[in-house]
């Protein structure tokens, strides 16, 4: 047997509230989104309004990915084997790729035709940075953290590497590469990658070196979460705003803090990460003191994360059917079948106020439907629950 090489602890005598808590909250975060494509409403616009809308959800999915990481640090040192450690997130990892191109890809489109549409979304990502995870924990968690950051921050590197092959093989590695990082060449065809693999993995092993500091008593942990959140904060807008500065103005007026605010996601760009990431470590002293009914609610949601994932795409796209019905007098499936790329007609979008309101009626049934989850894994910790 391996022995787990991190600092070992008592699991029972470190709390991780924070984690269900910020789970929990980009989850419900994340519903909105969700809610909104099947609403029609477009993911980019100039009005505020609209433009929050789509830019609060910004923080889910680097906030997930980060603390996967950091979760998988924390279910190490409860199996204390290294070896244990890899075996459970290469077949999570597994599940979670396996689940994206099937259960997922049906419950997002209701179509049985998987020769038609292929997505590679975030649970795909997701799950093929723990299987590369899963390699790397024998490694020291902080040199895994910097090994982390290193790919985020120097990420661009990895576009140039088919460009820098024979032409012979050029096209052909390509394809495969584009689910690695965006090289600009052809990929697969009818293969739509929304998240390729690197930041991700970065953000992840990042995620797992931070492991590090929240295993620290309280004030260290504490101060240490400040100082390094309020710090990519400050480094964003700095280095944003003066990169904002210099670019051409766009076609469309658009406010400065909106341009600002307006990172680029696909793939998550440095600025980006910085924008999303550092206002959720600074919230990590608050998540991990905070109580009463709204904490209790998210701590329902971020303890069984996936599960959540799958139910809240199911119920979202019943809701969005229900509703058609309601205002046109068609389901109108058809839109869907391609979903999350999705295109409706702006006279039959829904607007903000539709949207928000079955995002709240669907949150409201996620939670009763979670909580009921929740007390059945608890009861049942092992077998396949584990991965769910």
């Amino acid at each position: 047997m391996t022995t787990f090489n991190q600092n070992i602890y008592n699991p029972s005598s470190i709390r991780i509230q924070s984690l269900d808590i910020l789970r929990g909250l980009i989850m419900v975060i994340m519903a909105v989104d969700h809610v909104r494509v099947y609403s029609g409403m477009p993911s980019g616009s100039h009005e505020s309004a609209l433009f929050f809308t789509r830019w609060i959800t910004h923080f889910c999915a680097p906030t997930f990915v980060f603390l996967a990481g950091t979760a998988a640090y924390f279910h190490g040192n409860k199996l204390g084997d290294s070896n244990k450690l890899a075996l459970y997130l290469s077949i999570r990892g597994c599940i979670l790729v396996i689940l994206e191109i099937t259960l997922i890809r049906f419950l997002w489109s209701f179509n049985f035709d998987f020769s038609q549409f292929f997505l590679a979304g975030v649970i795909w990502m997701l799950g093929w940075c723990m299987v590369i995870l899963s390699f790397m924990v024998k490694l020291n968690p902080k040199t895994i953290g910097i090994f982390g950051l290193s790919i985020i921050a120097f990420q661009q590197v990895f576009k140039i590497v088919p460009h820098a092959l024979p032409d012979t093989f050029q096209l052909s590695f390509a394809k495969f590469w584009e689910f690695i990082y965006t090289s600009g060449m052809q990929g697969i065809n009818d293969v739509n990658i929304l998240y390729v693999i690197v930041p991700w993995i970065g953000v992840m092993m990042a995620g797992y070196g931070f492991g590090l500091i929240m295993v620290m008593n309280a004030d260290r942990r504490d101060k240490l979460c400040r100082q390094i959140g309020i710090s990519a904060i400050l480094l964003f807008t700095f280095i944003g705003s003066i990169v904002i500065s210099q670019q051409p103005a766009p076609e469309h007026p658009m406010p400065f803090l909106l341009r600002l605010l307006n990172q680029q996601k696909y793939p998550a760009s440095q600025l980006f990460l910085l924008m999303t990431l550092g206002p959720i470590i600074a919230l990590i002293p608050w998540a991990e003191r905070v109580k009463g009914w709204i904490a209790n609610i998210l701590t329902v949601f971020g303890r069984v994360p996936l599960f959540y994932y799958l139910m809240h795409i199911l119920i979202i796209h019943i809701s969005a059917l229900l509703v058609n019905k309601i205002n046109y007098g068609s389901m109108h499936v058809e839109w869907y079948m391609t979903a999350p790329f999705t295109y409706i007609e702006e006279n039959f979008r829904w607007g903000l106020p539709t949207l928000y309101f079955v995002f709240f009626i669907d949150v409201t049934i996620l939670y009763f439907i979670c909580k009921w989850y929740a007390k059945v894994k608890q009861n049942k910790p092992v077998g396949w629950l584990k991965y769910i």
